[in-house]
């Protein structure tokens, strides 16, 4: 499990373990081995499971400390990782990825048809979670990828656009983003019998935090280097992503040269050049007050709805999105 606030609960090894163990067997199709492989692939590869413990913590805001979640608690979880896990299959199709999480991604291994047939399948497998769960969570889930959908689709329309305005950012992060937290914290609530209006405002945390979550991400695209991300720094520029940094640079007086390096098409000197003008404008300050109001908004949410160790381990989980940046600049 990554470190984080929510590392600290009583049930977090425990929690970590029987994500884990669900999502295997999930995946495990009998007398399939080849399909189980792939569709195994980037599970077996890790990851920070924060959405299927944003689902457990939700549930556990209303439980006496220390006191486990019941079982379907942890699969309405895990039917959200799979949707991310098959999101991201398709999205490295899409980029022409070639590595996923330190390791090769399927795409590259078995090729783009296989790819999209396995996060296929992943995606169908989330949803028979949730079928399982009641009509209302198999209902938000199908909205959920249906957001996730739109709001890639939304960013696809505007790429290399340098004229990306905020109005087009936020819509489009939210999908993309904000929707699958918020449904991760929203199935806790539902599933744990949480009230109406526990689980409105379980919702409105995770969609407040995933708004934070993509702009922090979107900060450190620019402010990090090459070796914290695991990644070239500037890769959404050199992809055509033009995020909120970007989008305040360019109406800077330093969004004059910034544009004409965009509109030229990014070299690896350009890149570089790229990243030095976002990082010197006021941008990324204002992206991160951005990024603040939403963390302090998602903060007052979920500790309106508890002040137990799970309530405040989210609190002090938004809070570390922007730890995260401070730590990014000073490294």
């Amino acid at each position: 499990m990554a470190t984080t606030p929510l590392s600290s609960l009583p049930t977090a090894a425990s929690d970590s373990e029987r994500i884990e163990a669900c999502l295997l067997e999930t995946v495990s199709i009998e007398g399939d081995e080849y399909l189980s492989e792939i569709a195994a692939h980037l599970i077996k590869a890790g990851g920070k499971r924060q959405r299927p413990l944003f689902t457990v913590a939700a549930a556990a805001t209303g439980l006496p400390d220390g006191e486990p979640v019941h079982d379907d608690v942890v699969r309405g979880g895990v039917a959200v990782e799979l949707v991310q896990v098959g999101s991201l299959y398709h999205d490295d199709v899409m980029d022409e990825a070639q590595m996923r999480r330190q390791v090769v991604s399927v795409n590259a291994r078995w090729g783009n048809l296989r790819a999209i047939l396995a996060g296929d399948f992943l995606l169908a497998k989330a949803s028979e979670i949730a079928a399982s769960l009641g009509n209302e969570v198999a209902g938000l889930l199908a909205r959920t990828i249906g957001d996730l959908c739109r709001g890639q689709v939304a960013e696809l329309q505007t790429l290399y656009d340098v004229n990306r305005t905020e109005d087009q950012y936020y819509p489009s992060i939210a999908g993309k983003t904000a929707s699958l937290f918020s449904a991760a914290t929203r199935i806790g609530g539902i599933v744990a019998g949480r009230d109406r209006a526990t689980i409105d405002r379980l919702t409105e945390f995770g969609k407040l935090y995933g708004m934070a979550f993509q702009i922090v991400d979107d900060i450190l695209d620019v402010i990090a280097t090459d070796e914290q991300l695991g990644k070239p720094a500037g890769k959404d520029m050199l992809e055509g992503v033009y995020s909120l940094p970007v989008i305040y640079t360019l109406s800077t007086p330093l969004g004059v040269k910034l544009r004409e390096l965009l509109l030229d098409g990014l070299t690896e000197a350009d890149r570089l050049a790229a990243i030095d003008l976002v990082r010197h404008s006021p941008a990324v300050p204002r992206a991160l007050d951005v990024a603040a109001g939403f963390v302090e908004r998602a903060r007052a949410e979920i500790l309106s709805v508890s002040d137990n160790r799970a309530g405040r381990a989210l609190a002090d989980t938004a809070q570390h999105l922007l730890d995260s940046v401070a730590a990014a600049a000073t490294a």
